[in-house]
């Protein structure tokens, strides 16, 4: 019986498939690619002028000059050994003791020189962003009186992030809270201005009229009170007038209401703070030294007490903001050209304490945003104290003193309250590290400060009493 056949397929070698590539389809839009990507051809002298002038590339310049400039001042070590192999004895030790240390300090030749920080304010969606407020330069006549200069804290490089100005001293400055791209500024003049840092502009896109309907006295202190729904700006003025503004017009206030006190003359106001989760009722220093409470609305809107224990004007004040067991929101401190820093309590009249330490004006003072016992203060000496009322009234738990012999005149808390920045009156910003045990509070120092204030009011009472027992010779 012979064997089929073997099929021709099976006689052929055993050798791999061939395969050729095939050209992908062509489509309309591949064939206008191919046009487009012709090869460039030189622009002329015109066309070049008239990019460069263009508001396009000149946002694309001023974003890409703002990041190259971040990476050149970078100095990151990239051998760095994390195991801590490459450092000599002793080396890298951190003293974790320390209180108070210099980060860093933010001027600019051109922007700060001879000019003076009037507020400052830390941006709250960008922790990084410290914001703050000159006045003029006496020495250079033809620049902008006042300037605002917003300040990197995450890079090292020396310059501003922006810079803003307009033709009369920028006397206080806040971030919109709601609105994360708009800076406010209250002016000598009187007027109410509004920078865009989407813009490429540096003058106010929007700025109040000088009239009597509004401000006619230099404005120190702006805020930003409400919610993400509903807020409104709020500022005060040495002309004694409260205003309320919408950041959408600022033509005219919504509201504008007179602060006096018994029919008295209108108080002067120098600067403004409301309690923790209060957008009605706030406080108010005044040049003639006294501390006044008031609100916006209700059956008698406007002044409705007044606070004596100061000697001269009110520099600064501040209410209770940090959260814990205990509602301490009652509590506000003040600081005054008499020397002294005074505890106070909405309840009384009278101050709880007064902090007699300084030697000389104490220009501003400031709760620590998480620690309740702990806050701060600047002098005329350049001396920054911290305070901790668990720990000693009589003493600051931690002093520095700016070595240019400088006046400090405003400080700022970060929102972690681990960094505190003071401003001077010659426009250098010095940004310290508070010490970790320091600003983080433990969990008893609540209920600490509730004995605290128990025994300063007590230690009151006695010397009260000591001083009507005491005869009069």
């Amino acid at each position: 019986m012979s064997l089929p056949e073997t099929p021709p397929i099976l006689k052929r070698h055993h050798a791999l498939p061939h395969v050729a590539s095939v050209k992908p389809a062509e489509t309309e839009a591949d064939a206008q690619l191919k046009q487009e990507a012709a090869p460039p051809c030189e622009l002329s002298e015109e066309e070049k002028e008239k990019i460069v002038a263009s508001a396009e590339f000149a946002r694309f310049f001023d974003r890409a000059s703002r990041v190259v400039e971040r990476a050149l001042c970078e100095d990151s070590d990239i051998f760095l050994d994390y195991t801590g192999g490459d450092k000599e004895e002793g080396e890298g030790e951190k003293d974790t003791g320390a209180k108070l240390s210099l980060n860093r300090t933010f001027y600019d030749e051109k922007w700060s020189k001879h000019r003076t920080v009037t507020s400052m304010d830390w941006s709250t969606q960008f922790p990084e962003l410290l914001m703050a407020s000159y006045n003029q330069n006496e020495d250079a006549g033809h620049e902008p009186e006042g300037v605002v200069l917003v300040w990197n804290q995450r890079f090292k490089k020396t310059t501003p992030e922006y810079v803003f100005h307009c033709q009369s001293g920028v006397m206080s400055a806040t971030f919109a809270t709601f609105h994360p791209n708009l800076v406010i500024g209250g002016t000598y003049s009187g007027q109410i201005v509004v920078w865009d840092n989407r813009l490429n502009k540096r003058t106010p896109v929007q700025r109040s009229p000088l009239s009597a309907s509004a401000h006619t006295h230099p404005v120190y202190c702006v805020n930003v009170v409400g919610s993400q729904n509903a807020h409104n700006l709020v500022s005060v003025s040495t002309d004694g007038k409260f205003c309320t503004w919408s950041l959408d017009m600022l033509s005219q206030p919504q509201e504008s209401m007179e602060l006096q006190h018994k029919q008295a003359k209108a108080v002067a106001a120098t600067c403004m703070c409301f309690p923790y989760g209060d957008v009605n009722n706030f406080v108010v220093g005044s040049e003639e030294g006294a501390v006044y409470t008031a609100c916006r609305h209700g059956s008698k809107p406007g002044v409705l007490d007044m606070f004596e224990g100061h000697m001269s004007p009110v520099t600064g004040i501040d209410c209770h903001v940090a959260q814990g067991q205990v509602d301490f929101s009652y509590l506000f401190l003040t600081s005054s050209f008499d020397w002294t820093v005074k505890l106070w309590s909405l309840k009384e009249n009278r101050p709880l304490y007064s902090f007699e330490d300084n030697g000389d004006y104490v220009y501003d003072v400031q709760w620590s945003p998480t620690h309740p016992a702990l806050f701060g203060t600047v002098d005329g000496m350049g001396k920054l104290d911290l305070w901790n009322l668990n720990t000693d009234t009589e003493v600051p738990l931690a002093s520095v003193t700016i070595e240019e012999s400088t006046a400090l005149n405003h400080l700022r808390w970060s929102q972690s309250g681990h960094q505190i920045a003071a401003g001077d009156d010659m426009g250098k910003i010095h940004v310290y590290d508070v010490g970790e045990h320091v600003a983080t509070p433990k969990s008893d120092e609540w209920s600490k400060l509730v004995h605290t204030l128990q025994d300063l009011k007590n230690n009151k009472v006695d010397a009260e009493e000591a001083l009507i027992s005491t005869p009069i010779r």
